[in-house]
């Protein structure tokens, strides 16, 4: 078609993928498949991005922005017409880190891992540093999406650490924002010097915009650690030990699992390479020869085992200045614990998780068994915390004799965002076939063998998972990674609504960009 003539032009070969495979790909997630992609542009540049846009709308074709691609929300598989994928993957360039400012500017496509490995060496990192999966997940995906995860319980998530971007509009325009929306400003350094044009960008699905460049805060990488684990005998307690912690910032990372959630995250193959590679990184973590021998030894006889059946079990990091500092916030941590009846654990979950960031890809996309898994959201103040965890869970013991009997597992992981918002995630994994972009994710991984259709199963998953969006929606829940997963549009209030589509309509007319998502067509 001429477009695609004119889109090869711009970008040449490699930048314009229109091979079955490719479109097949990029037309779906860890969750579903949706109508055909009919293109694949990957630009190399932010003036390719800029101008391939520009003739995709010119062309009136819907298009999606795609970084990482893990989303299992259908964040870019547009499910009803066809479209033009746009890659961001080899937008991958950290454009600038300048200590004297404490400020780095990265394109789109940059992954978190890229970044932590930049500044490290710097002693800088960001105050939210990225996700398990960051090292495929990218920035733009992350912003788009509402990335958490590691420094998520004191800094919160990627958006609170943005000070502006460079947003290509649906038809080509570049828009900048915070500071350098101002035409004379020289550097990104403020982002509200008026109303504040970044956070409309911000979690947005990829609906009013494709990020191409974005500037990010940094801070100073804490100079100690510190790592705890506390078991609990009912999630009632170690819920509200989760959210104690929460509000008195005491931890950059603080998390519960339930005895599934646990046992699946210890029930992985040992791969005595892998666990060798952990223990040195651990070793080498603590910033001495004796104390990191000291903590190795530790992570070593704690093993994989050590958690009892039953067991919801408490997760900290905790970082500051000093090794004062971080002694006295681990008393008060024990201190919160020992209020709800929590034992202390070995420490090897969370000590494990910091000195091994940024797994391979390929371990997290597929549990141990070789089955998918699905994951939903819901956050709420700490003071609703239990009455929607409680409401969950009637909903998920209503359907638990159909999951067993059908051999989905569902676990949760229970987190915090700073001092003023809980999160519960519930998780399903079962055994079934896969998807285009898990084959992508695991060629060549030879221990495993994917698993026979299970249709049955699945269609009871997405049962399920249903109940609990509206569910959600009823807890007048936020949710990270919406997509067109969670309802937004419709649970607005009528105000928020309709400038929220004044919005769309003035930076995407033809609704050509990323329709559907947030409810937006």
């Amino acid at each position: 078609m001429p477009l695609n003539d004119d889109l090869h032009a711009l970008l040449g070969p490699e930048g314009l993928l229109t091979d079955t495979e490719s479109l097949r790909l990029h037309g779906s997630d860890l969750l579903d498949e949706g109508a055909p992609c009919l293109a694949v542009v990957r630009p190399t540049s932010v003036d390719a991005l800029a101008e391939a846009v520009r003739l995709i709308g010119a062309a009136g074709m819907p298009m999606a922005p795609r970084g990482g691609g893990l989303t299992y929300v259908r964040g870019y598989v547009v499910p009803d017409r066809g479209f033009v994928a746009v890659d961001l993957a080899r937008l991958n360039q950290i454009v600038s880190i300048s200590e004297e400012d404490m400020v780095i500017t990265v394109e789109a496509g940059v992954t978190w891992r890229q970044i932590h490995e930049a500044l490290k060496p710097l002693g800088l990192r960001l105050p939210f540093f990225g996700t398990f999966s960051g090292a495929r997940a990218t920035v733009g995906g992350g912003l788009s999406n509402g990335a958490l995860f590691l420094g998520t319980a004191r800094h919160v998530s990627a958006a609170e650490a943005v000070i502006g971007m460079e947003v290509v509009l649906a038809d080509g325009t570049l828009l900048h924002t915070g500071q350098l929306a101002v035409e004379r400003a020289p550097k990104p350094f403020m982002r509200t010097f008026g109303p504040d044009l970044t956070g409309l960008f911000v979690h947005d699905a990829g609906a009013l915009g494709i990020k191409a460049r974005v500037s990010l805060r940094l801070i100073r990488a804490p100079k100690a650690n510190g790592y705890l684990s506390f078991g609990f005998s009912d999630q009632a307690a170690g819920i509200a030990a989760l959210c104690g912690v929460a509000r008195s910032d005491i931890a950059e990372d603080a998390y519960l699992m339930d005895p599934d959630k646990t046992r699946i995250a210890l029930a992985a193959p040992t791969d005595l390479a892998r666990d060798a590679k952990v223990l040195a990184k651990v070793i080498g973590q603590e910033g001495g020869l004796l104390k990191g021998l000291k903590a190795g030894a530790k992570l070593a006889l704690a093993g994989r085992s050590f958690i009892e059946d039953g067991c919801h079990s408490l997760h900290l990091v905790l970082a500051g200045r000093s090794d004062a500092a971080v002694a006295a916030d681990m008393a008060a941590a024990r201190d919160i614990a020992a209020r709800f009846g929590g034992s202390e654990l070995p420490d090897s979950i969370p000590r494990a998780g910091r000195a091994d960031l940024f797994n391979p890809i390929s371990t997290m996309v597929v549990g141990p068994q070789a089955d998918r898994w699905i994951a939903l959201n819901a956050k709420v103040p700490h003071s609703e915390a239990l009455r929607l965890t409680s409401a969950i869970e009637a909903l998920l013991a209503r359907h638990k004799p159909a999951l067993d009997a059908a051999g989905v597992i569902v676990s949760r992981l229970l987190t915090v965002m700073g001092t003023h918002a809980f999160s519960y995630e519930p998780v399903m994994n079962w055994r079934d076939s896969w998807l285009p972009l898990h084959h992508d994710i695991l060629q060549g991984e030879n221990r495993l063998s994917e698993p026979p259709a299970a249709p049955d199963a699945r269609a009871l998953v997405m049962q399920v998972r249903a109940e609990l969006i509206a569910l959600f929606a009823e807890h007048g829940a936020a949710s990270n990674q919406i997509g067109r997963t969670y309802p937004y549009a419709s649970v607005l209030r009528p105000a928020p609504r309709a400038l929220l589509e004044a919005v769309k309509a003035a930076v995407d007319p033809k609704g050509l960009m990323n329709p559907g998502a947030l409810e937006l067509s």
